[in-house]
């Protein structure tokens, strides 16, 4: 039986602009973030750092996180990146071999 994992995860660039998202593979989600694969709003503000995830076992739990999340304040969200990453250091660095 397929074991069930969904991630709420934030992504980071080098300016500080900050993406909130939801997946069901995190490296692979990752991988397009940093690399740029996919059109949209981290490939617009190049946000490839990963820099907090939290792993849930149901869907709607990590979609109920992610929106709550997406909803905080700046810093609330700083914050809880600080909490897991005080020195907001790529989570991903040594996932794909080398990193951008």
């Amino acid at each position: 039986m397929k074991k069930h994992e969904y991630f709420v995860y934030i992504m980071v660039s080098k300016t500080g602009t900050l993406y909130v998202g939801v997946t069901n593979d995190l490296v692979r989600r990752t991988f397009e973030h940093k690399y740029s694969l996919k059109e949209g709003f981290t490939k617009k503000y190049k946000c490839h750092r990963l820099v907090f995830y939290e792993e849930y076992k149901m869907i709607n739990d990590a979609i109920s996180r992610e929106k709550q999340i997406k909803r905080w304040n700046r810093n609330k969200k700083e914050n809880l990146i600080k909490i897991k990453n005080p020195e907001w250091l790529d989570l991903a660095i040594d996932w794909f071999g080398s990193h951008i």
